[in-house]
């Protein structure tokens, strides 16, 4: 008779003495760094457990702030006190040095400004820059917090949460606007989401400085709740419709070597 492989077999790694429920409650919070949400239904086929014993362990998580339900539609998205664990660690890197090397490759080779920004509810805080290197561009904007609506980097972050998310940061029909051009109202954001989310990456025609273009796309990142978005910004006149297949790979391949630095 064959003998079953134990789970430290499988895996060397492994705790000798693993605390099954502890393993479990962790990896319901890994796959909420991968997902904007959770069903109890998920969590239930993804442990391969009774939606019972998931169900537990989901109202300890909530118990402690690590999840939260709402209360409508039952789905579970990260927690204050997840949010707080991912923001600790952002603070001990430090963003800027750790993407500088990679920003200066980028503004050299696209010959524009780069920026990183953070989502932080429903602004966007610029955490980092690299001026481009010609004589007429878009000057940094290191430091400043804007509305997220209003930015290529906003935008890009906000498409990469759910619909319930964005109701809940934007509960109003009407919405700020910083120039003629930028989006003014929630129902015009959404559409706006929806087209970003088909694409892959968000664009920014003066809808927050007169005479700038931008575009952006996501930082992959593991930590649960943290949004980074990438962007290059040019005059208009730099920055046409043509040149955006290029220059969106370009800014993929940049956030993906930036998210693998910043993990």
């Amino acid at each position: 008779m064959q003998k079953r492989r134990s789970r430290r077999a499988v895996d060397p790694l492994l705790p000798q003495y693993p605390i099954e429920s502890v393993d479990k409650a962790l990896r319901l919070i890994l796959l909420l760094g991968e997902r904007p949400e959770i069903r109890l239904s998920e969590a239930t086929r993804y442990l391969g457990v009774a939606s019972s014993t998931a169900h537990r362990l989901l109202a300890m998580l909530a118990y402690r702030g690590f999840v939260r339900q709402d209360p409508v539609s039952k789905v579970y998205h990260p927690g204050p006190a997840l949010t707080s664990v991912a923001f600790a660690i952002l603070g001990r890197i430090d963003i800027e040095a750790t993407a500088k090397p990679v920003m200066r490759r980028l503004a050299e080779r696209l010959r524009e400004s780069v920026h990183i920004g953070m989502l932080d509810g429903a602004a966007v805080r610029f955490v980092a820059a690299v001026e481009g290197p010609t004589a007429v561009r878009v000057a940094s904007r290191l430091g400043l917090t804007m509305p997220a609506h209003c930015t290529s980097t906003g935008k890009a972050m906000l498409a990469q949460l759910s619909d319930d998310e964005i109701g809940r940061l934007y509960p109003q029909e009407d919405l700020e606007q910083i120039t003629q051009h930028s989006i003014g109202s929630r129902t015009e954001l959404v559409n706006e989401i929806r087209r970003i989310r088909q694409r892959g990456y968000a664009v920014n025609r003066e809808e927050s400085e007169e005479g700038v273009a931008s575009l952006a796309v996501p930082i992959p990142t593991r930590a649960p709740g943290l949004r980074l978005a990438l962007n290059a910004a040019a005059p208009t006149h730099r920055l046409k419709a043509s040149q955006y297949p290029m220059v969106v790979a370009v800014l993929v391949e940049a956030a993906k070597e930036i998210g693998d630095r910043t993990e």
